[in-house]
């Protein structure tokens, strides 16, 4: 779910005008899964551009602290989310780790990179949400260490069906600060698409692994 109303439309908006987010209802992407898909999104760009990432940093810095209230430290899903998660941690002068999808072959062989005990609280930051799987993964990582997850937060999520399930099943509450209901409705309102447009954008999120471009 997202935090607010507002703060969906203007997460929608400055991604769209980065182009971390892009709509080719017409050219479709196709994803690693074989998906075919009108629309891309690598939230990794909003690093590149100062004035979004400060945007980003605190809005999502600021949703936290209200909702989760004390955390001991904020845990980053690699590789996507580790940006993000630094400068929230920052933000909010907390540490920082960062989850790895699977432990090293080497080394100390940690999946969990960084200094945290057993007993301490976090909240999981999260570039992007479409399934869940790799997100849950890591929440599974931090419990496993007896970490007391409260939550994750993620900059934007597909709003697919099968994610909510999962997030559902893990018992893991996930706030965004936007998905892609209010995307279309900001990319609609901005005129970045048109209505036939957002008609096709709307049909693709309702079944993404059948769809196909019309």
């Amino acid at each position: 779910m997202i935090f607010d109303k507002e703060t969906a439309k203007q997460t929608a908006e400055v991604l769209l005008q980065i182009n971390a987010i892009k709509l080719q209802p017409n050219e479709p992407f196709t994803w690693a899964s074989g998906w075919k898909s009108p629309i891309y999104c690598d939230n990794r760009i909003v690093l590149s551009f100062p004035p979004i990432r400060n945007y980003i940093r605190e809005t999502m810095a600021k949703h936290i602290e209200a909702h989760y209230g004390k955390v001991d430290v904020i845990a980053g899903v690699a590789t996507g989310a580790i940006g993000i998660g630094i400068l929230v941690a920052e933000y909010l002068g907390l540490p920082f780790v960062y989850v790895r999808p699977e432990a090293k072959s080497h080394g100390r062989q940690n999946q969990i990179e960084g200094f945290i005990e057993s007993g301490q609280n976090v909240v999981v930051v999260e570039d992007l949400i479409s399934t869940g799987k790799s997100s849950l993964n890591a929440v599974k990582a931090l419990e496993e260490a007896s970490i007391k997850v409260k939550g994750m937060v993620a900059i934007f999520s597909y709003g697919f069906e099968v994610a909510k399930k999962n997030f559902e099943a893990a018992e893991v509450e996930l706030y965004t600060l936007s998905n892609y209901e209010n995307l279309l409705e900001q990319a609609l309102e901005t005129m970045y698409i048109n209505s036939k447009e957002q008609e096709v954008l709307a049909h693709w999120n309702d079944n993404p692994s059948e769809w196909n471009a019309i």
